[in-house]
């Protein structure tokens, strides 16, 4: 068995991680951390984990977790990694990391969206943690940036399209809807049953953190620089995301042409499906999975491609994403303790 820890593991983040590990064949964890609950049983704060992790919380340093395990999953705030990174990296203790800290190449757009970056000379030994892009770099990483959630799905659907022509790099428009899960495991008001209940409603619409490190990879897909307009909403439902992409198609170019593109690229890769015609992705049919659905139609008044993306944000958009680069990491098979059928209703 290969040893893992997870450093922060109190979130939502974290224990969907160690509801994965603990179904992992060749995974097992062996530490977890939490400042909030340090010396108390997982089982008893997380009931859902009884007798699957055994583990108490601990407060350990980021060395001391490395000390413990071959690979450690960083789920802890923007911001902590990359105080944490710095101190697993000499122990040769491979990271995977779902916070945004080393998702920028560019250390001044991190400082502009973020805060100043701790360790800039760093990013640059982090590979951007999408598989089915970068999977050679990822399987030669000491260090993963795992793509957010919103991200993942708006990559998944326009990267093939955007490296191969097929639609224009301008005007594109994601109108992105995620689960109150996605906001992370905290008191907010917001985020309260009575408020987030029977409602829905748009938030950072001036400026997303998200839509950075969108652009960056869709502007080395398309060869050119990207301007994405990008519109988060809140969905009153626990977890999952779907994403409504506005395109402009080149000269010709139709759903069908999406469509094969898609089969083209996608062939062979286990978490991404491309839906029949007439098909539309759903939350609820990718629930609990690390699959990705994509689908796309032709609007015949506006002659604008609408591409749709649904995914788990806590798994294929968090992790199980992670998960999916750990196996990746440690040369185990790619789809390795990922093959959960999706929850139904």
């Amino acid at each position: 068995m290969i040893s893992a820890a997870i450093l922060g593991g109190s979130g939502y983040t974290g224990v969907e991680l160690m509801r994965l590990l603990a179904g992992h064949p060749e995974l097992e964890l062996r530490a977890v951390s939490s400042r909030q609950y340090r010396g108390r049983a997982v089982a008893d704060i997380f009931p859902s984990l009884a007798g699957h992790v055994s583990l108490a919380f601990s407060d350990a340093d980021p060395q001391t977790l490395a000390g413990q395990a071959e690979i450690v999953f960083l789920a802890v705030p923007h911001q902590a990694a990359m105080q944490a990174v710095p101190q697993i990296l000499p122990t040769n203790t491979k990271i995977v990391d779902l916070s945004a800290d080393f998702r920028l190449r560019d250390p001044d757009l991190y400082e502009k969206y973020y805060a100043p970056h701790a360790c800039p000379q760093l990013l640059s030994q982090a590979v951007y943690g999408l598989p089915e892009f970068y999977r050679r770099e990822i399987a030669a990483a000491g260090l993963v940036a795992n793509p957010g959630c919103y991200v993942t799905s708006v990559l998944l659907a326009l990267i093939p399209l955007l490296s191969a022509g097929l639609i224009s790099s301008r005007g594109l428009i994601a109108d992105c809807a995620s689960g109150v899960s996605g906001a992370g495991r905290k008191e907010e008001i917001s985020l309260l049953h009575g408020e987030a209940h029977d409602n829905f409603r748009p938030y950072s619409v001036s400026g997303h953190r998200h839509t950075p490190e969108m652009e960056q990879e869709l502007s080395l897909a398309a060869g050119e620089e990207v301007r994405l307009t990008f519109t988060p909403h809140l969905l009153p439902i626990d977890r999952g995301i779907l994403s409504t992409v506005y395109a402009l198609p080149q000269n010709g170019i139709g759903a069908e042409h999406i469509r094969s593109r898609w089969l083209e690229v996608y062939r062979g890769e286990p978490f991404v499906r491309i839906l029949d015609p007439g098909r539309l992705p759903s939350t609820k049919a990718v629930r609990g999975t690390n699959t990705a659905q994509l689908a796309v139609e032709t609007d015949p008044r506006s002659g604008l491609l609408k591409i749709f993306s649904a995914l788990d944000n806590l798994g294929k958009g968090a992790s199980g994403q992670a998960v999916q680069n750990a196996n990746l990491m440690l040369g185990l098979p790619e789809s390795m303790g990922l093959a959960g059928i999706a929850v139904w209703p």
